[in-house]
């Protein structure tokens, strides 16, 4: 399709009878990781099932996703795609071309993060991708769905930017947020749940209770697709749908995908409430920030425990004050001591995420965060401390910082395939040689504090001598472990 076809144009196409089931294909892009798609969950279960049958395929379960999805296409309404920055964006683009292909009349339309940043430059970019979603999907999903099944324009359709017949790009009035407990119940059905267990080797359940985040970090695009705000599910409502999906599916574990999953504590309090009362013999893992543990008080810790709690993601950053106050984190080093030393009193395991290589960092404040790393893994083995680069990432105030004194992001939608905001290189703002540190620093920290049976006992000794003395010359262990077990890219 040509970049001056209108998706209006096709909206004439009309299902061929009435009282057949408008068939809507959803698409997941492969990835390396088996996350239950949430996004189309939320999307797919918010459109009427009596009038719509929802087709979900997801490439990282289906070694022929292509042909999959064109078997489906021919009477299918339209054709969405969740896209990540980074290498989903590839097989996004794999289908979307394809499908064009095989019926150049078919509606595609992409959402989640990628389009939310760049909604206009997808479209201009693309001529096989003719509608993008904003931020929040649910309602404006269903309101283009509704008006491709009666042949109505999307022209003035809140929160979503289309190609309009002239070939021009509009972008749409946003969506306000809207509070999650209006929409229906996310629906499982929609996906092989027992195929996402087999994948993951576990039976957890993956869900999400909330939208948005009310902070402001620097870094982070979440207050420029959200406007910092957040909405959360009513945890009544929330315990008897997980008792429901458990009783369908005798799950052992539920990760919760929040941005920020303690933001109302009373809530998280209740939730634990409805859980224990329930009877549900669960574990789950949540977000935390490291002021709300602090302000938690320990009878709804105890109570978050005794409900299943094992292990919160607790964002640090940096070692350094300076650094935390710059990048607008809002908390303080102390809280994450604090919150630490809760965790190891209720037997809770930690993910603390580390990132290096912000604009103006010193080599003090490199120094700080590794310090506080080590810190923080020498407290428990079930504490993990990564360490990220900094990847410029468009909606964020450092990165247009950054942008205004220089910095060029990628172009084109093939560049953006190529990026990799969770492994690979460095931002420019480490050196060679810091970077050379911290990937050495990285390895031998790891091995020094996991647990590791007895016949490695010896190379962690090591490791925790070189971490101790700051001494990570002739990597010789690291090199050789690299070589039989290669880095994986990670999105």
């Amino acid at each position: 399709m040509s970049a001056t076809h209108s998706s209006d144009a096709r909206l004439t196409e009309r299902p061929q009878s009435p009282r057949k089931r408008l068939k809507v294909v959803l698409y997941n892009p492969r990835a390396v990781f088996f996350t239950m798609p949430l996004a189309l969950l939320a999307i797919g279960s918010e459109l009427d099932p009596d009038i719509y049958e929802v087709v979900t395929i997801d490439a990282r379960l289906d070694a022929d996703a292509e042909n999959t999805v064109l078997s489906h296409i021919g009477d299918a309404l339209c054709l969405g795609v969740t896209v990540l920055t980074g290498a989903p964006i590839s097989d996004a683009l794999r289908i979307s071309r394809a499908a064009k292909r095989a019926r150049s009349g078919l509606p595609v339309v992409w959402g989640g993060w990628h389009p939310s940043m760049f909604a206009r430059e997808c479209l201009l970019e693309e001529p096989s991708v003719d509608v993008t979603v904003r931020g929040q999907g649910e309602e404006s999903f269903a309101e283009i769905v509704e008006r491709l099944a009666h042949g109505r324009p999307l022209d003035d359709c809140a929160g979503c930017t289309v190609r309009l017949a002239d070939g021009t790009i509009q972008e749409n009035p946003a969506r306000s947020l809207a509070q999650v407990d209006k929409f229906r119940a996310h629906d499982y059905g929609l996906i092989p749940v027992e195929r996402y267990f087999e994948l993951k080797g576990k039976r957890q359940l993956d869900y999400i209770s909330s939208q948005g985040c009310n902070f402001r970090c620097a870094f982070c695009s979440d207050p420029f697709v959200y406007g910092r705000k957040w909405v959360g599910l009513e945890p009544v409502r929330m315990a008897m749908r997980l008792k429901e999906l458990w009783d369908k599916y005798h799950f052992d574990d539920v990760n919760f995908q929040d941005e920020t999953f303690f933001t109302k504590a009373g809530r998280v309090e209740a939730l634990a409430d409805r859980i224990i009362e329930s009877g549900m013999k669960i574990t789950w893992a949540a977000t935390m920030r490291a002021d709300q543990g602090v302000r938690l008080p320990d009878a709804v810790w105890a109570r978050c425990k005794q409900s299943g709690l094992r292990r919160l993601l607790v964002g640090v950053e940096s070692g350094s004050n300076e650094v935390l106050k710059r990048i607008k984190k809002d908390i303080k080093i102390e809280q994450v001591y604090e919150t630490a030393q809760k965790m190891l009193r209720f037997g809770i395991a930690g993910h603390f995420p580390f990132i290096v290589g912000f604009p103006d960092e010193t080599d003090l404040h490199v120094q700080q965060t590794l310090e506080c790393a080590k810190r923080l893994r020498s407290m428990s083995p079930d504490f993990l401390t990564p360490i990220y680069y900094f990847k410029p990432y468009p909606g964020s105030a450092l990165v247009m910082d950054a942008v205004a004194r220089g910095f060029r992001l990628p172009e084109t939608l093939e560049d953006w395939a190529k990026f990799d905001y969770v492994a690979g290189e460095p931002g420019p703002w480490i050196s060679a040689e810091k970077y050379e540190l911290i990937e050495r620093f990285k390895f031998f920290h790891e091995l020094a504090w996991k647990r590791v049976s007895r016949g490695k006992r010896l190379l962690q000794r090591l490791a925790r001598y070189r971490c101790d003395k700051d001494n990570y010359r002739w990597p010789i262990e690291m090199l050789f472990t690299r070589w039989l077990m290669p880095v994986q890219a990670l999105s």
